[in-house]
């Protein structure tokens, strides 16, 4: 099964700081790109844990006794690696959306590139799919999917246009989505606009937001003082939550000040934001928004 170039390879192993006795995980485990490296990285006593909820990656398990990859949703991190004796970690990676083997796969529904059934499930045990959102929800709701998740200003409208579309038949795959909604498609701004569609409702499908949270607040748990966490995000709905935890321990607000005006911190940033060069962006046209960010906890 073709997974293409991990993005960022080596600045996001590097961030973990590998300890060759340490134990790691990789909770977006894909094509198995950094799960490799980390592997190069390890002794004999190391250890890798992996996740990925798409049984798509399954056959990409990689033949080490060092390595345990586990069929689900990293959202139960510290459940499952519990279930295997693990209560602290030395270090966590994480490359967040959606790989390129799923955009490339076109029933998968995640490509604007391709007609499909409307799916977009990260994970074929789901309920929730894209033709349920689309035909089965409400107007309130689809606005809110569509502002809260594709930043479109125009998400009233959108969500109106739906719903009197769906009035007469069912909306079954992305050409007749495209179809419905072409008059808010020009070319100039298709494919932009068309990416907004479809990332508001993929993260609606999938729980991408509260699935980070529960992530990154289990990782802060799991962790060990020293410990790294790289996590690389390709949206500002992602970026925003990762940037604003590391930063104060909280998604929304500002923490609790003592009577000096100090509050402490979970992590430490290490380094500066990483973006891919050119070269790698050219190889890999996934790279072109993802942004690195590795912290140590404190």
């Amino acid at each position: 099964m073709e997974y293409h170039n991990p993005v960022l390879l080596h600045p996001t192993v590097d961030g973990l700081d590998i300890k060759p006795d340490g134990v790691y995980v990789d909770v977006t485990f894909g094509g198995g790109g950094h799960s490799k490296e980390i592997l190069k990285r390890l002794g004999p006593n190391g250890r890798l844990f992996a996740f990925d909820q798409d049984e798509d990656a399954l056959a990409n398990a990689l033949p080490d006794e060092r390595f345990t990859l586990i069929n689900e949703n990293f959202r139960f991190i510290k459940r499952f690696l519990r279930f295997h004796g693990v209560k602290a970690v030395d270090g966590i990676l994480a490359d967040l959306g959606v790989s390129s083997h799923q955009f490339d796969v076109p029933e998968r529904g995640f490509s604007t590139r391709f007609d499909a059934e409307l799916d977009m499930r990260m994970s074929q045990k789901n309920d929730l799919n894209a033709y349920r959102v689309v035909n089965e929800y409400e107007e309130q709701d689809l606005r809110r999917v569509f502002f809260d998740y594709g930043e479109l200003k125009n998400a009233p409208v959108l969500a109106r246009t739906i719903v009197e579309a769906r009035k007469d038949y069912p909306i079954k795959t992305t050409e007749e989505l495209k179809e419905v909604l072409k008059k808010f498609l020009p070319e100039k701004v298709r494919n932009k606009v068309l990416a907004q569609i479809y990332q508001a409702i993929r993260i609606e499908v999938n729980q991408e937001m509260d699935v980070l949270k529960e992530f990154i607040e289990q990782s802060l748990e799991i962790l060990k003082p020293g410990g790294r966490f790289s996590v690389i995000s390709y949206h500002s709905l992602e970026d925003r939550l990762v940037k604003r935890f590391i930063k104060n321990g909280m998604f929304e607000g500002e923490p609790e000040r003592d009577f000096y005006g100090n509050f402490s911190v979970p992590f430490k940033t290490i380094g500066k934001l990483i973006v891919p060069d050119n070269e790698e962006i050219k190889i890999n046209n996934r790279a072109r928004s993802a942004k690195l960010r590795v912290a140590e906890k404190l």
